[in-house]
């Protein structure tokens, strides 16, 4: 069973920064793409920041380019999302997500979710 359980949001100032960790089981990760995406209250979610387990290549969207950073850790199966010089607009819930091989911009490409984890800034 596949299972991928974020952690580390919570309520920050503008500015500041924060962590995101997302614990991987139940799969084979060099085999995966893991993405971050976020959703804030009546918007869709988007894309954030995506990186390729096998070879560490990453993408990142255009809104977070130079203030975020996604890296992982082999040997704990944990992809992490390392948000510097956050925005009152970084608000939303993060959620982390696996597909097979390659990097996807849009969420319906992956086939696994975890249950998200709440961002807030404040301003």
């Amino acid at each position: 069973q596949v299972q991928l359980v974020e952690s580390g949001g919570g309520l920050v100032q503008v500015g500041g920064s924060l962590r995101l960790s997302c614990a991987a089981s139940g799969l084979t990760v060099r085999r995966y793409a893991m993405g971050w995406f976020r959703q804030a209250p009546g918007k869709e979610r988007e894309f954030v920041a995506a990186i390729v387990w096998r070879d560490g290549s990453t993408t990142y969207g255009d809104s977070v380019k130079g203030r975020f950073t996604i890296s992982r850790d082999n040997a704990k199966n944990t992809v992490y999302l390392q948000m510097n010089s956050l925005k009152p607009e970084d608000t939303a819930v993060y959620y982390c997500a696996a597909r097979l091989a390659t990097i996807q911009v849009v969420a319906g490409a992956y086939d696994y979710w975890g249950q998200g984890t709440q961002v807030t800034v404040s301003s």
